[in-house]
């Protein structure tokens, strides 16, 4: 999620030549109020989803270029018919017993590190990032809190207090620190310099009152702008908040699940083992399904003292779901696919960026990628306006995607899993038609 002030989808009203598409607008506008953002100047009405495209109301495709949620593919045939058949058999609470419940939890935690061994499932990733606080104050017995001055972890107010790319600010108990982008500050020593502002960050939080509790990263800075190398960078900063005291909290919510193509999660490409993982969007490819999961000496003392319960959390309908989402990521080879055309797809970029000096920057692991665009390549000028123009651009040719990064000059990049290599030289070459046209491009 991009900061609000920022963003392409921001407070402003889209406008639409569509009269049918401007009336929707307009009665979404009354009826929803302004929170909910809308993506593009022109909104997109999809009607379809099949594989990784979109099809709007004329029947045309789009490719998805952008949504992680439906990880395997929009409606695929094998999680649609997992939902169906237990929706039809038997559907409750999580406080009966149920072999399915179990059964997903013994695969899920298998493709964990064995230290982590307890699993609690909840609908949304902003329910299981506020879990994650409470476990870790609880443990830590204190509430000072560490994150990148771009994150997004969630929605629910203890949670939204430490997602300042929500653009409210964050709590008096929350640090920032600058996102370690190897592209502005060099690679050389970066793990190094982020680990010496994370001890910065906890010992001014202890200078003010604030006993640390947690250091939550999203192992691939998403919100930051794609920050994806090199390997191995975060350990010393993992490493100087459990000097601090502090539980490591991986947000997995977006790299999590294959996406990065060589490791089934994002953590394991930096060598460490979190404290707490915390996952969703793609868990249920499109079902809101989300979860933690820990070791157990962290989630035992909490539960021993404290009930949790969620209702629809790790019912049997949603762990049909998420049992289908990881046979179709083990049997259809979307790890593997991930790695392959993800580097297929950043190779082709970075020949665009050959030719177009407005891209600054190629980046990212699997298919989760980030393109950085700047005005000028020695003062690394972010291009914002040239941005929004691109994002949008791209969605006229039938094209989704995003941006992301404090600048909004990112463009995010992470299609469906099942996304090919026909597909990436068609995002390739519908982009550099659009970026041919960009006014400081001519």
């Amino acid at each position: 999620m991009s900061n609000a002030a920022i963003s392409f989808h921001g407070a402003h009203t889209p406008t639409s030549e569509d009269p049918r598409r401007a009336k929707m607008i307009a009665r979404r506008v009354k009826l929803l109020g302004p929170s909910y953002r809308l993506f593009y100047d022109e909104p997109f009405h999809p009607v379809r989803g099949e594989g990784v495209w979109l099809y709007d109301a004329s029947g045309d495709a789009y490719l998805d270029v952008y949504n992680n949620v439906p990880s395997v593919g929009h409606c695929h045939p094998k999680i649609v018919e997992a939902l169906s058949k237990q929706a039809a058999t038997l559907n409750t609470h999580t406080r009966y017993l149920h072999e399915t419940v179990l059964d997903y939890a013994e695969e899920l935690l298998g493709t964990l590190p064995d230290e982590i061994e307890r699993l609690t499932l909840t609908c949304t990733g902003s329910e299981a990032n506020d879990l994650a606080l409470r476990i870790a104050n609880f443990e830590t017995g204190g509430q000072g809190i560490v994150v990148t001055n771009l994150a997004y972890h969630g929605g629910t107010s203890a949670v939204a207090d430490m997602s300042p790319s929500l653009g409210s600010g964050v709590g008096d108990h929350v640090r920032t620190v600058v996102a370690p982008d190897g592209y502005r500050r060099g690679t050389e020593g970066l793990g190094e310099a982020f680990a010496a502002d994370v001890t910065n960050a906890f010992a001014d939080l202890e200078a003010n009152g604030y006993k640390p509790s947690v250091f939550i990263i999203d192992t691939i800075f998403s919100s930051d702008g794609v920050l994806s190398g090199p390997k191995g960078f975060l350990k010393p900063a993992v490493e100087a908040a459990k000097k601090a005291g502090a539980l490591v909290v991986a947000d997995e919510v977006q790299p999590g699940f294959g996406r990065t193509g060589d490791a089934f999660w994002g953590f394991q490409r930096h060598g460490f083992v979190p404290d707490i993982v915390t996952m969703g969007k793609p868990m249920g490819a499109g079902h809101p399904m989300a979860g933690l999961a820990a070791r157990a000496e962290v989630l035992d003392g909490f539960g021993k003292k404290y009930r949790y319960f969620n209702t629809f959390g790790g019912n049997p309908v949603s762990c049909a779901v998420g049992m289908a989402v990881l046979n179709v990521i083990r049997d259809e080879h979307l790890m593997e696919n991930a790695l392959l055309v993800g580097k297929f797809l950043r190779q082709g970029l970075r020949d665009l960026a050959s030719h177009h000096p407005l891209i600054g920057d190629v980046r990212g692991a699997g298919l989760f990628s980030g393109v950085e665009l700047v005005r000028d390549r020695q003062t690394k000028t972010y291009a914002t306006e040239e941005t929004e123009q691109v994002v949008n651009d791209l969605m006229r040719k039938k094209i989704l995607i995003s941006r992301a990064g404090i600048g909004g000059n990112i463009l995010k990049i992470r299609p469906p899993m099942p996304f090919s290599k026909e597909n990436a030289s068609f995002f390739i070459q519908t982009l550099d038609e659009v970026l041919r046209e960009i006014p400081s491009q001519k």
